[in-house]
């Protein structure tokens, strides 16, 4: 009986790791372009303001 305990073995698939796919923590949920395009439009704003605001 003994033998038989320390032969069993995990599948190895799993090997002790759960996964919650399901579960999502995060509540805002935005596509990678759309923080492109902020970032863009953020960049694109201060250099205007910047270049009103410090004329060369």
């Amino acid at each position: 009986m003994a033998q038989e305990e320390e032969n069993r073995r995990m599948p190895a698939g799993m090997a002790g790791l759960t996964t919650y796919t399901d579960v999502n923590p995060n509540k805002i949920k935005l596509k990678p372009e759309y923080v492109v395009g902020i970032v863009a439009a953020l960049v694109l704003a201060e250099l205007v303001l910047y270049m009103s605001v410090v004329p060369i």
